[in-house]
């Protein structure tokens, strides 16, 4: 059998190891030494290191023509120090069919390794995330800005506990409620094209970028209503800022949904919204809908369940075809009697009211197991009774294993 795999030509060899699991691709290349190159490709195809020591392990043990191979990289490591910097450009260089890109860290990254990103020419999703105590180990957004607009082919970027910079956002030094700050980030470099503004908004002026998430951040910066917008953003999750009240989360996810919300297919929403007064200079309460083209919605588990039909109220001009609702398995009933609300709204309204919405979607959050004896049956019965009447689809999912991560991303579940 060995020889006849051996006689088999190196394309197909690569074809028949690339339809193979991973696990399954690590004990074929156990066979000979020819079987294990052929395996190569498939074996580094997705690494995953923890920390810093692994990364450094990593680079040690592996031959450098290999990290050629890395298509997604999730790498976690210290921040700060140049040597972690050095490491970090080091795998990178060595990695330039990297598309997928997840970097967690504990507080920020030496600037040095900004310039790399730009040799990144595959790189099209990037997560950065701060996984330290945000004041004690902030992550700048000037240095997190930098890097996302030095990727040349930037499509979707996920940013997680990243600190404002007191160059940006001064009015926030010495104020209530205390918003985590970093102070010294001056040195990093203006970047070519966007130059010493550095600030959040300007990730609007990244022209390929198609999706956007944001979470634990502030967004009260107000250049989100005057940043450029060079890019087309299809889908858009932003969480609120524990360090904001209500209000103040609120009309900062308003201000960026008015800056890209002409292009939005699909929004993941923490916040309610409401159609309120002119006088309260909502964006809508203008009379057309920010949203033209939003045809997904996704509401998460965070959100307040009694703004459910104010939301909907204000979200009705645009062509939403699916709503899916997150909550904790507590609050099941209620979310769904907010849905069986808004549908008996959309009754009342007649057909012109919602008139794309095709399926309604339930989601419980949570462990798999550990709430479903507090979910209410009754309750989501009556929900997909009602759906059914209305000839709507409709699903509830219980927590299952990646449950916890669709709760950590609240994003879109279509």
């Amino acid at each position: 059998m060995a020889a006849t795999w051996h006689t088999l030509p190196t394309e197909m060899k690569l074809a028949v190891v690339d339809n193979l699991d991973v696990s399954d691709a690590k004990v074929f290349s156990t066979v000979d030494q020819r079987t294990y190159a052929v395996c190569v490709p498939v074996l580094f195809r997705d690494i995953k290191l923890s920390s810093h020591s692994d990364l450094d392990r990593f680079l040690e043990n592996v031959p450098r023509a290999y990290c050629r191979h890395i298509e997604h990289l999730d790498l976690g490591t210290e921040g700060g120090k140049r040597a972690h910097a050095e490491a970090l450009i080091s795998l990178l260089l060595a990695s330039p069919r990297i598309s997928q890109l997840v970097l967690r860290l504990q507080g920020s990254l030496d600037k040095s390794v900004i310039s790399c990103f730009a040799f990144l020419a595959n790189l099209r999703h990037l997560t950065i995330r701060n996984c330290a105590e945000e004041v004690a180990l902030p992550l700048s957004e000037r240095l997190v800005v930098s890097i996302a607009a030095s990727v040349p082919e930037l499509q979707y970027l996920s940013l997680e506990r990243i600190s404002r910079s007191t160059l940006h956002a001064p009015e926030l030094v010495g104020k209530y409620p205390f918003v985590p700050l970093v102070r010294g980030d001056e040195d990093i470099p203006d970047h070519p094209v966007l130059g010493s503004e550095l600030s959040l908004p300007s990730l609007l002026s990244i022209q390929s970028l198609r999706q956007l998430t944001i979470r634990d951040t502030h967004l009260g910066d107000p250049r989100w209503s005057s940043a450029p917008v060079a890019c087309r953003l299809e889908v858009l999750d932003l969480g609120n800022c524990a360090h904001e009240a209500d209000a103040p989360n609120r009309l900062a996810i308003e201000r960026i949904m008015s800056a890209v919300g002409p292009s939005l297919s699909s929004f993941s929403l923490a916040t309610a919204l409401s159609a309120r007064s002119p006088a309260d200079e909502g964006i809508f309460a203008k009379p057309s809908t920010p949203l033209p083209r939003l045809r997904r919605l996704h509401i998460s588990p965070f959100f307040p369940v009694d703004e459910v039909v104010d939301t909907m109220a204000a979200l009705a001009g645009s062509p939403i075809e699916a709503l899916s609702v997150q909550c904790f398995a507590d609050d099941v009933a209620d979310a769904c009697g907010a849905l069986e609300a808004f549908l008996s709204m959309r009754v009342a309204r007649g057909p012109a009211f919602y008139e794309k919405l095709a399926r309604i979607d339930v989601s419980v959050a949570g462990e798999e197991g550990v709430d479903n004896a507090h979910i209410d049956v009754r309750a989501t019965k009556r929900l997909q009774d009602f759906c059914h009447d209305l000839r709507l689809t409709s699903r509830v999912t219980k927590p299952h294993a990646r449950t916890c991560d669709r709760l950590r991303s609240n994003s879109c579940a279509f």
